[in-house]
This record gives structure tokens, C-alpha cells and sequence, in this order.
């Protein structure tokens, strides 16, 4: 199990009863507010604002909600001033890092991730430490029971998908950013249901961990998520099935 599309698996896996709604409502609070911000708040002129609000729909988020974050970035309602700030570091085993914040603090926020690493045996990195790791993809995640393979190969090919692969339950869709919402648009209009949908960085390499590693860095990966400035978080590790299978029992 390696990198983003597995934390995605892992958390899944876990079950909702791991996810804070409230929580969860904030991160994309957050960045509907940036997005809006930064293009605008009109969803057809604004891909990444498209891209948040419909991921916060897809947590059934009110669509109040939404409305006011979209005016909060926009300036027509007031709100705390926010800003993206990314972090590279490294955690267990040498496993390569990119947290992405959104904070009304960068000088609370740097010590609290630095010192998550720490705990960890991890470090902070310099900027572009680790960055050049990865690759800026659209990611998309259908169970497979939704469609079959070769159905969902023509289309998403067609569509302009980079690459269609099976993991576990579910097919995993990568695409170049560029082609991103023409392959959300095809599989919308098919009525199909990602658990996953997202522009996201992939790892070019992974790092494989033994058990003890496994085990430190998915405690560190939920430390880091379930801080409130963090958005995102992006790693290299890679985890057997079996070590998998250790640390679930």
C-alpha cells in the first residue's frame, strides 16, 4: 500500500466512525474560501472552487454552508484572513512529506507541524526538499462494483484519463490537471459516484516500511490530518499487505 491513493484506502477502511463531521466541514470550508479567493465565486469560471464545492456536497455539507464560504473568499461577508502555506518534511524511515495548510496563523502553525514530526522521529524540511517527489494529478476513485472495467477504460480514456488501474475495491482514475474536469464531467454523466475525486500530488517513488515504521507513520499521518490548519497531507510510503494486515488486527 503506497503513497495518497492508500492513506485514501486506509481511512476508508477504517470506517466513518473515524471522521469528525465537524472536522471535516471546516477543511472544506476553508478551502471553498481560498478558491473563491483566489478565482472568484463563480463556479462555472472557477475550476477549483467547482472542484471544492462539489466535494463538499459530496459529505452532504448544507448548502448554507457552502454559500457563505464562497461570499467569506469573495469579501461580501467578513471573515478571519487565511492563507495557504505548504510544509516538506520527513517522517518515519525517511518517508518524504508535503503538508498543505490553510491557517490565519503561519507563526502558531510551523512549531505545532514541526513539532508533530518531531515527535515521530521526523523532521521539517527545507522548501522544495521533497516537493520534486511528486507529480500534480487529478485523482479519481469509483468502487468497482459501480461499473466494469472495460466500460470504465473507454470512457475515461476518451475522456482524456493518463491511466486506469484496479486496487483492492476500486479502480483509480490519474489524469494531467489540464484534463482533469472533462474526466469528472464523463463520469458525472454516467452517473457514477467516486469516493475519491481530486487534484492531488502522487509520488514518482516510494519508500517501503517495516511494521514498527508502518505502524509510526500512520500514527503520524492521522496526528498531522487531525491538526485544524491542515488541509492536506502527501506521503511516499509504501506498506505490504501483510504489515497492513498486522496492524489492523
Amino acid at each position: 500500500m503506497s503513497g495518497h491513493s492508500k492513506w485514501s484506502t486506509i481511512k476508508r477502511k477504517k470506517g466513518a466512525a473515524d471522521q469528525k463531521k465537524g472536522k471535516i466541514f471546516g477543511k472544506y470550508i476553508k478551502e471553498i474560501t481560498l478558491a473563491a479567493k483566489s478565482g472568484g465565486g463563480d463556479i462555472d469560471a472557477n475550476p477549483r472552487l467547482r472542484t471544492a464545492v462539489y466535494a463538499a456536497k459530496s459529505v452532504n455539507m448544507p448548502a448554507d454552508n457552502i454559500t457563505r464560504a464562497i461570499k467569506k473568499g469573495t469579501g461580501e461577508l467578513p471573515g478571519q484572513m487565511i492563507e495557504e502555506v505548504a510544509y516538506e518534511g520527513y517522517g518515519p524511515g525517511g518517508v518524504a512529506i508535503l503538508i498543505q495548510c490553510a491557517t490565519d496563523n503561519k507563526n502558531r502553525t510551523l512549531p505545532e507541524i514541526r513539532l508533530l514530526l518531531g515527535k515521530s522521529g521526523g523532521s521539517m524540511g527545507t522548501t522544495g526538499s521533497v516537493s520534486y517527489l511528486f507529480d500534480n494529478k487529478g485523482y479519481i476513485e469509483i468502487p468497482v462494483d459501480q461499473i466494469s472495467e472495460d466500460e470504465l477504460i473507454e470512457l475515461a480514456l476518451e475522456a482524456g484519463a493518463e491511466d486506469i488501474k484496479t486496487e483492492d475495491d476500486v479502480y483509480e482514475i490519474r489524469t494531467e490537471p489540464s484534463n482533469f474536469e472533462a474526466v469528472r464531467e464523463a463520469i458525472q454523466k454516467k452517473g457514477l459516484e467516486p469516493t475519491e475525486c481530486e487534484l492531488t500530488m502522487i509520488p514518482q517513488n516510494t519508500v517501503s516500511l517495516d511494521e514498527s515504521k508502518a505502524a509510526a507513520m500512520l500514527k503520524l499521518m492521522d496526528s498531522i490530518e487531525d491538526h485544524d490548519d491542515v488541509q492536506k497531507v502527501y506521503a511516499n510510503f509504501d506498506i505490504s499487505d501483510e504489515i497492513m494486515k498486522k496492524l489492523s488486527e
